[in-house]
């Protein structure tokens, strides 16, 4: 029997790298994704140590450029014939506005568009595992915050904040992007039999705020934190459960279904982020 295949981006620390080890534990085949050299070669040995028969490979990618993203979903293919889960978990805080040679706002690349465009280009092979796999049983689950929740919604006419950028409200503009892209996901998917969630995990105790501006790391400090493989548990639930397997398009804190963002439940708003993003990927390529 073929092994379940797994993609998990952001699994060079974190919640991100106890879910590629908690899967490759069961056996699966797990594609990890990293940034930082360094920590992704000590995550790779990590995840192949607690491998429990599957299979490992590790790729290198940043998302906040879209030819890494293309790059690494063509890599992706080449590994594997089919996904049955994708956990876009890949994602980070900045305390400045930078700008990509590809001419997109970092920040926002990085927690949406890069994701964006990473799932357009694997849905073939998450289409191909939903076709002979138990309705409900291939997965994306998209890792968000409770960030998104605390701004009224996008900036439609500067979604990137080039005109007005603030690091906190970046942050937050690209976790409720997450949650709308779960959304537009679900309903393009519901057909295949294709599930699709997002996840406000809690606020973990890792490396995450390292690179945020200095009053959003002191009001984190301020919050009760879980270690990443508590704040994994819900990440792992929701992709591999038979529970969240029955529904499609939810916004999850740990276990526990809760309603998002109104904005996210705005189906043109939903639509709306889906044609912005699909022009702004196809301006990186300008």
């Amino acid at each position: 029997m073929a092994l379940r295949v797994a993609v998990v981006t952001g699994a060079s620390s974190g919640i991100g790298k106890e879910t590629a080890k908690a899967l490759s534990a069961q056996g699966w085949h797990v594609i990890a994704f990293g940034r930082d050299p360094a920590r992704t070669a000590a995550a790779e040995t990590e995840i192949r140590a607690a491998s429990n028969g599957g299979r490992v490979d590790m790729i290198r990618a940043d998302l906040s450029r879209m030819a890494e993203a293309t790059r690494a979903a063509d890599a992706i293919a080449t590994l594997a014939p089919r996904i049955d889960v994708l956990v876009n978990n890949a994602g980070g805080m900045a305390d400045r506005m930078v700008v990509t040679n590809e001419g997109l706002e970092e920040n926002f690349a990085g927690n949406h568009l890069g994701p964006f465009l990473l799932t357009n280009r694997l849905l073939p092979l998450l289409r191909t595992a939903a076709r002979d796999a138990p309705r409900g049983s291939v997965r994306i689950v998209n890792t968000s915050s409770d960030g998104g929740e605390m701004i009224p919604g996008l900036h439609w006419d500067d979604l990137q904040l080039f005109d007005a950028f603030l690091a906190g409200r970046a942050y937050c503009q690209g976790k409720l992007a997450n949650v709308m892209h779960a959304r537009g996901l679900a309903s393009r998917l519901a057909n295949d039999g294709i599930v699709v969630h997002a996840l406000h995990p809690g606020t973990v105790d890792t490396n995450f705020i390292t690179h945020a501006d200095a009053t959003t790391q002191a009001h984190i400090r301020t919050r009760a934190t879980m270690s990443p493989k508590a704040g994994a548990d819900a990440l792992i639930w929701l992709a591999t459960a038979d529970e969240p397997g029955r529904s499609t398009g939810g916004y999850y804190h740990q276990r526990t279904r809760m309603p998002p963002n109104p904005f996210a439940l705005d189906d043109a708003n939903v639509e709306r982020l889906w044609r912005e993003s699909e022009r702004l990927v196809a301006s990186a390529d300008d």
